[in-house]
């Protein structure tokens, strides 16, 4: 029988069906996708028994019991004042676990030095919708964008970062227009009836304008602030005249018009104001609240928005409480019992880890994130992570580049195997149910939280005989302070039984009372916020003349401990890749480049791709020291960050691209993960246990053929040996029996055989003597030339796509979860009639 979950990856909180001897499927009666699910999502099932499982408690990198590392984790926190001690928590977690967490530090450590993952994905819309609303209220539904006549797309790749919305828009197309605004040219854009390739930063610029422009025809508001905001400065948005007038026109005509911004909207030294415009116009126009209408923030991670709701940033009390409404922080404190409540907000993550850095932090415990990757200027992150003297980590797998830094490491519980709730971008909480045993000695967070806490001397508040208990907590914290103006309320919830809460549906807040249902709101208090615009914090020179923007891919999360396993999630982007305009590439298609700021600098293959904007760059933030050492593109990313919400700017690095010079370049196929120190390396699964790894160097390039060979020694295997010292080539193949165990291909260049083939021969139990005579030359004489993977549900290329759309035939291409339906149609239009 399967189990009613979600699922753990972006903030659109697709429900699932799931059981531990079948794939996952898409949960048909959940409000979120109705069955719909992405690649991610399908590819769940593959995920189940990951392979490098953090099983037992470590202490200075011994095995150790539960006493006794949550007796090194209580030690380390007693030994430092509240302002010298910090969490550092996650989207990931469960919104039980994040109310324990927050509780332990706000509550009775004393300390607000508790900062979430969040702060690099929402915190902007957080600021926005304070500043406009007075509280973090996200007014709209999904159900509003296939209500919408007109949808604009702000910083949004819809149909890569939150698929199955964008195949819920695509579904209600049908007298619609789409409207993208993105520097780069997505997928997203694939069909949209405008797209604008706005300058970056230049997004205030344009709602500013568009503001204004609306006063101009007629429309009219009684909430505070307007006069200030219409006078806001104006700014650059490097777009031509006639498409702002389109837009503006489209805009003014169009009552039932819905925003959707996401990070790249968010993650900017102007993100709040970024988020303010986009309410502004929308205030004026009228159509928050209404239908079809509004600006709707789309969260990135799982649980974001269960973080917000527990007030785990540290700006932020639990249940939207606030430190400067009179009376909130008293109620509070006396309905935890709390000994010393947090006196005000704490350190934000940029300064949390530059504080750590510093020497200001003596203990510090991370949760379920890898801040050592994704932290902006992380080279400086991680030196501030060694400095910590008492470094905490728990989560669920053992190759997190912030785990192997920990003094203390503790095993977490992971998807499938956690109980509680987590609430999606549209409000609604949906029960994350366990359906795998706890692996090892693995525990739920809120139990490590709890134990830590009684051995602190607080066992009495924190004991809780499960998530149940910690969720009616949490719902009765947001009913203090009434009456107040605060929406966000689910006190209705707060008297719920174990057994409701098992079978508790999703549910969308606010319910105040029992039996209610949250729907659309219309916020109690709207004002307009001035927004003038700010350029971003670092500009292009001469020595750094691109604007580096950086992102996610569509079949990868965060830093791949999931999805890095997979090898169909592997096949469409399976190195680290640099985007540029050809005119502003250094080097050739396919070679390796050498990115570099003022921070740090990153190595990544290049990818020539004419949609992008002369003078930017996009990467994708999710290559780690597990896969691509060199590759880590955040630590060439500055830390810069909005002054109000304290949000980096991911999306805005001038660097400089040059060529990356090795002496070789080169790469293997072998059964097995090798261990290769190279100067530049990728590493990447394959279907039926073979491993891809890209390597280049400046080493003797013999000596290294030598050395790959040893690495891949295998008992009674046959080498077959190329060796052109004139050419450079290296090569070889090890069989036994006839069947391929190995492949190792080296030359000057990047120039070498396409992987694709070779890849593909492992799975024969013997070569025949066709592909064998072949074997070194790295492809069959008559065979087609490599092309990249565009399905990954079915295993289909773009060959094989145009070849049967030449012919007049159809593949299965997006048949599957539908993600690659934008390449699909991209790829069809470019075809011959």
């Amino acid at each position: 029988m399967s189990t009613r979950t979600t699922c753990p990856y972006c903030g659109v909180g697709c429900g699932v069906l799931a059981r531990p001897d079948a794939p996952v499927q898409g949960d048909p009666d959940h409000p979120a996708n109705h069955g719909r699910l992405c690649s991610k999502g399908t590819a769940l099932a593959e995920t189940f028994a990951l392979p490098n499982r953090l099983l037992h408690p470590e202490v200075d990198g011994r095995r150790a019991s539960w006493d006794a590392a949550l007796d090194a984790l209580a030690d380390g926190f007693r030994r430092y004042a509240p302002e010298e001690v910090a969490l550092y928590v996650s989207g990931q977690l469960l919104t039980e676990d994040y109310y324990a967490a927050n509780k332990l530090a706000k509550g009775f450590l004393g300390t607000a030095n508790i900062d979430s993952n969040s702060r690099l994905c929402m915190a902007s819309a957080v600021a926005g919708h304070r500043r406009a609303f007075g509280e973090d209220i996200v007014p709209a539904t999904y159900a509003d964008i296939e209500a919408a006549e007109l949808v604009v797309l702000v910083g949004s790749n819809l149909a890569w970062c939150h698929p199955v919305l964008f195949q819920r828009l695509q579904a209600a197309r049908a007298g619609k227009r789409i409207v993208v605004i993105d520097p780069r040219r997505t997928a997203t854009c694939e069909g949209a009836d405008l797209h604008l390739p706005i300058a970056p930063g230049g997004d205030v610029a344009l709602f500013n304008a568009l503001l204004r422009h609306l006063h101009a025809e007629g429309f009219r508001s009684d909430a505070p602030g307007l006069d200030a905001a219409l006078t806001a400065a104006g700014g650059e948005t490097g777009l031509p005249p006639e498409d702002i007038a389109r837009f503006f026109a489209w805009f003014a005509a169009t009552p039932r018009t819905l925003t959707i911004f996401s990070q790249g909207a968010n993650q900017s030294s102007a993100g709040s104001d970024k988020a303010n415009a986009i309410i502004n116009a929308h205030l004026l126009h009228g159509s928050i609240g209404r239908e079809g209408g509004g600006a709707f923030s789309i969260t990135g991670q799982p649980n974001a928005m269960g973080g917000r709701e527990t007030g785990s940033l540290a700006n932020m009390l639990a249940g939207h409480l606030e430190w400067d409404r009179p009376g909130e922080a008293d109620a509070l404190r006396d309905f935890w019992c709390a000994p010393r409540l947090a006196p005000g907000p704490g350190l934000k993550a940029v300064d949390l880890f530059r504080a750590a850095g510093a020497g200001r932090i003596g203990a510090l415990w991370v949760m379920a994130t890898n801040p050592a990757v994704s932290m902006p200027a992380s080279d400086d992150v991680r030196a501030a992570l060694a400095r910590v003297p008492m470094l905490a980590v728990s989560d669920c797998v053992t190759d997190s580049d912030t785990l192997r830094m920990a003094r203390i490491r503790l095993p977490a519980l992971g998807w499938g195997e956690k109980d509680g709730t987590v609430t999606n971008s549209e409000r609604v909480i949906s029960r994350q149910r366990a359906f795998l045993p706890a692996p090892g000695e693995a525990r739920a967070d809120w139990w490590i939280v709890s134990q830590l806490a009684a051995r602190l001397g607080w066992a009495e508040h924190f004991a809780w005989a499960g998530p149940a208990a910690i969720f009616r907590e949490h719902a009765a914290v947001t009913g203090l302070a009434r009456p107040s103006t605060r929406v966000f309320d689910i006190s209705g919830l707060a008297d719920m039984t174990d057994a409701e809460y098992d079978a508790m549906p999703p549910t969308r807040w606010p319910i105040a009372r029992r039996g209610e249902q949250g729907g659309r709101i219309t916020p109690p208090l709207m004002r307009f916020v001035p927004t003038p615009y700010r350029p971003p914090a670092h500009a292009l020179d001469a020595a750094h003349p691109i604007a580096l923007n950086t992102g996610r891919l569509r079949d990868q999360w965060h830093t791949m401990t999931r999805t890095g396993l997979v090898p169909r999630l592997m096949a469409h982007r399976p190195e680290p890749e640099l985007s540029m305009h050809p005119d502003d590439a250094p080097a050739p298609d396919g070679a390796l480049v050498r990115l570099a700021s003022r921070d740090g600098a990153a190595v990544l293959r290049l990818r020539h791709d004419a949609a992008q904007r002369r003078g930017d760059a996009f990467a994708p933030m999710h290559w780690t020291d597990a896969y691509a050492p060199a590759a880590r593109i955040n630590a060439a990313v500055n830390a810069a960050h909005d002054p109000v919400s304290g949000q980096p700017e991911l999306k805005h690095t001038p660097v400089a691209v040059t060529a990356f010079n090795a002496g070789w370049h080169g790469f293997v196929l072998a059964r097995r993960k090798l261990g290769v120190a190279a100067s530049w390396q990728a590493r990447v699964p394959l279907a039926g246990g073979v491993w891809r790894h890209e390597l280049a160097g400046d080493d003797a390039v013999a000596a290294r053929f030598a050395a790959l060979r040893d690495t891949c020694h295998e008992p009674g295997a046959t080498w077959i040996v190329l060796e052109d010292a004139g050419t450079g080539l290296h090569r070889a193949v090890a069989l036994r029996d006839g069947r391929l165990l190995a492949a190792i291909f080296l030359g000057p260049d990047h120039e070498l055989p396409p992987r694709e083939w070779l890849a593909g021969l492992f799975a024969l139990d013997v070569i025949g003597s066709a592909n064998r005579h072949a074997l070194l030359a790295g492809r069959p004489a008559d065979g087609p030339p490599a092309s990249p993977t565009i399905c990954v549900c079915h295993g289909i290329s773009r060959a094989a796509i145009e070849a049967a759309a030449a012919c007049g035939q159809s593949t299965a291409a997006g048949t599957g979860c539908g993600s690659c339906k934008p390449e699909l149609a991209a790829i069809l239009a470019l075809m011959p009639a």
